[in-house]
């Protein structure tokens, strides 16, 4: 017994060796579990900034919805409800309430995605029976009809939508101007100073910048003289942006600049671009049905847009723009395109008290006498497209396009409020009877002699 007692003993006694085994184990797992909860502090870091990335939500919500183009191919017509989400750059369509709830119902769902970049927004009656009905076309050529009875939610989303596109295309232009206006600064002495600043020494941050710094020789430094020398004369002799542009090395945009200025640079009062267009329509258009009102391939418009942006020649008889529809929607973006519209905005509550004048002989002379106010670039661009104009609703019996017709569709191109408010129905309403009052007293606005 006792000698079970000491054997028992003795194997109770802590082995130093093992003692010291588990030791090292335990700090093994301590630094492991370290370790771990390291990586889920970032993990759980990064799926918070995941979080926080999410494009933010302006407007969401039930509307009727149809797809009536995919990529320019037409579509049969097919009315869905649909639950609408809108962002900054995107639109994107659910078959139901974009909640969690109902998102996991189905997983692995992807709603159908509108990018808005370069998108075309306006309403039309003519492609539905229903009413409220606008339709978006994206650069892909998708073309989309979405539909509500309910007359103040439907007129939110379309100014929500319109406000989102117009504000991609002015994220846009303001890229594009803002590499012009570097360009524009970028002066000699600017340029030199980053050469001053690139021809000093390094810095001896490590040992690798140190041995630089030794076998940095004399020979190197007036090679680099040498060469800053000759980039002071050429920067010195470098020509002017003016210089350039009249040489027609750098071209001045057509679509998107001021309609003053695009008549300055080509010694006119008229818009080429306009004049070609409107020749072009009256060739081979007049009795097209829908024109203006249907829309071209937005592709090839883009592509319309750039040749005339790059290009001083344009021929709409070519093949590529045979698709009239191709051309009238070029003219409408120009217009839409312009940084102030053809009616400028100083001038826009002037015409809508103008048109709320009951007596219609009053009614008509006050837009007169408002008209020939008009910087004369904007009075002659506005004669000249009104005078076409006025040839598309004498066709109305073959082209489908009344006064009426051809108020909806120019009005909000033509006419708006420089900043939108809370009368936008009411807004939307006079533009169009603007516009629609100016085609059918065309004679009496435009004539020589006041009645």
């Amino acid at each position: 017994m006792e000698r079970s007692t000491t054997s028992d003993t003795a194997s109770e006694k802590p082995n130093p060796s093992h003692h010291s085994t588990g030791a090292v184990q335990m700090r093994i797992k301590n630094a492991n579990s370290h370790h771990d909860r390291l990586s889920q502090s970032k993990s759980m870091i990064l799926s918070e900034n995941m979080k926080v990335a999410e494009p933010v939500v302006e407007k969401e919500g039930y509307l009727l919805k149809a797809k009536i183009a995919d990529g320019g191919k037409k579509l049969r017509k097919n009315w869905s409800t649909s639950w609408i989400v809108l962002t900054a750059r995107k639109m994107e369509f659910y078959k139901e309430s974009k909640q969690p709830a109902l998102a996991n119902l189905k997983p692995g769902y992807k709603p159908e995605c509108v990018d808005l970049c370069g998108a075309r927004i306006e309403w039309t009656s003519e492609k539905s029976s229903r009413k409220n009905v606008f339709q978006i076309t994206t650069v892909s050529g998708n073309e989309f009809l979405l539909q509500s009875d309910i007359d103040f939610l439907i007129l939110d989303w379309f100014h929500a939508i319109k406000n989102a596109i117009d504000r991609l295309q002015k994220e846009r232009s303001c890229t594009s101007r803002n590499l012009e206006f570097k360009l524009r600064r970028s002066s000699s002495i600017e340029l030199l100073n980053s050469l001053d600043t690139e021809s000093k020494e390094p810095k001896p941050e490590n040992r690798k910048s140190l041995i630089f710094r030794l076998n940095y020789s004399a020979s190197d430094t007036n090679d680099r003289n040498r060469v800053k020398s000759r980039l002071k004369k050429f920067i010195s002799r470098r020509p002017s942006l003016k210089t350039l542009q009249e040489k027609g090395l750098i071209k001045d945009q057509i679509f998107g600049s001021h309609l003053h200025l695009v008549c300055e640079h080509e010694k006119s009062t008229v818009p080429q671009f306009v004049r070609l267009c409107i020749k072009a329509v009256e060739r081979r258009g007049l009795d097209v049905d829908g024109i203006y009102r249907v829309s071209g391939n937005l592709a090839t418009i883009q592509k319309l847009r750039f040749v005339v942006n790059q290009e001083e020649k344009l021929n709409l008889d070519d093949s590529q723009w045979e698709d009239i529809h191709v051309v009238t929607g070029a003219l409408k973006m120009f217009f839409r395109e312009l940084p102030e519209p053809l009616f400028p905005y100083c001038f826009f509550e002037q015409f809508v008290e103008a048109i709320k004048i009951q007596d219609n002989a009053t009614r008509i002379k006050s837009i007169r006498r408002l008209v020939n106010k008009l910087p004369r670039p904007n009075y002659d661009t506005m004669k000249i497209l009104f005078e076409h104009l006025k040839k598309i609703a004498a066709k109305e019996s073959v082209n489908l396009m009344s006064t009426q017709s051809l108020g909806i569709v120019f009005g909000p191109t033509l006419l708006r409020p420089e900043k939108e408010t809370g009368n936008m129905a009411v807004h939307m309403l006079y533009q169009n009877q603007i516009v629609e009052l100016m085609l059918s007293e065309y004679s009496k606005i435009f004539g020589s002699e006041e009645d």
